[in-house]
């Protein structure tokens, strides 16, 4: 069955990235827009030509990659592949209206999720590891990109949601300035890992409304054992301050639908090995204290983290618990 006709027809939705909703605890006093229709901010940029700028701005990072902090060097436009071991193509997994996301994203009609092949990330405990690290999927044009974000827009989804984008980010802007033309006109989800290249980011600026990062770890070691990166949290931290500063809080309509912001993933793990106290004390300090925060408490040990005993195990009530508590000493209001 083509991309296409999984769309239309239906078919089984996988979970976002390495997770899903998570257990709903937060608060959900989002900002409501009432003033006037909602038009996304991509549609300014196609209107003055701005986009097509950008995607080409963006694949001349594939030609000694540096699209993601990894900063591999290696020339993608030629065929060689970096960490994320991709060259110039982009594959789909799958493309469903998915409606185990965040509330705001899901509404009546679901988010139209596009599951990406590969990562930029190696996580042990990857729930979806036949994508990220096996590479599934079909191949697919810019033009093939942009006729599956209109058929899901087509099917009633409320917002295209792009699931582990990072590494083909020139391809998605290619594929957007394309279904823009042809009419697109819902909000862009750009749901990632957090690991992010603040440069690449300011191209994005403009482009999505809606960011839904992951920050995994507070601590840089646990971040090297467990995904692979000697840096997470200096770079999610950037990161997210970019994002942030783009789209600002979450802002949902009158039917509580994301319209613009920011919504943030923090997948408790077994041990602390999240650092959830720390999470917690830098949104609500350096980003807001109202940032929407989805403490999500479904890990499960997959992939190869049988393998590593710290992480070997389900995570346990009283530590999801705890890290709620954390999250409420540290002054978060959304969560």
């Amino acid at each position: 069955m083509t991309i296409l006709a999984t769309i239309l027809w239906g078919g089984a939705a996988l979970c976002a990235r390495c997770h899903g909703r998570g257990r709903e605890v937060r608060y959900l006093a989002t900002t409501m827009a009432h003033t006037r229709p909602f038009r996304p901010a991509y549609l300014e940029l196609v209107d003055s030509g701005e986009l097509h700028h950008r995607a080409a701005a963006a694949r001349e990072l594939l030609r000694g990659c540096r699209l993601c902090p990894r900063r591999c060097g290696v020339n993608r436009l030629a065929g060689e592949q970096g960490a994320c071991r991709l060259g110039d193509e982009l594959r789909i997994a799958s493309a469903v209206p998915h409606y185990g996301e965040e509330p705001p994203l899901v509404g009546y009609g679901g988010s139209g999720t596009i599951f990406l092949a590969s990562c930029n990330l190696a996580c042990l405990f990857c729930q979806n590891y036949e994508l990220s690290h096996g590479g599934e999927g079909y191949r697919a044009s810019p033009e093939d990109v942009a006729r599956t974000m209109l058929a899901l827009q087509q099917r009633g989804c409320h917002n295209v949601n792009f699931v582990t984008p990072t590494h083909v980010t020139p391809q998605l802007l290619q594929a957007i300035a394309l279904a823009a033309e042809q009419g697109l006109s819902v909000p862009l989800v750009y749901n990632c890992g957090g690991y992010e290249s603040v440069a690449t980011l300011k191209l994005l600026d403009g482009v999505f409304d809606l960011y839904m990062p992951d920050f995994k770890y507070a601590d840089a070691a646990v971040g090297a054992r467990l995904s692979g990166v000697p840096d997470y949290p200096d770079v999610a931290k950037a990161a997210l301050r970019e994002m942030y500063r783009q789209v600002g809080d979450l802002v949902c309509d009158d039917d509580g639908l994301a319209q613009r912001g920011m919504i943030i993933r923090h997948l408790v793990l077994p041990n602390a090995l999240a650092g959830t106290r720390d999470v917690a004390r830098f949104v609500a300090k350096a980003l807001s204290p109202n940032a929407y925060v989805n403490l999500m408490d479904q890990y499960r040990p997959c992939f190869r983290a049988q393998q590593h005993p710290e992480i070997a195990r389900p995570l346990r009530p009283e530590e999801f618990s705890e890290a709620v508590r954390l999250a409420w000493e540290e002054g978060l209001t959304q969560y």
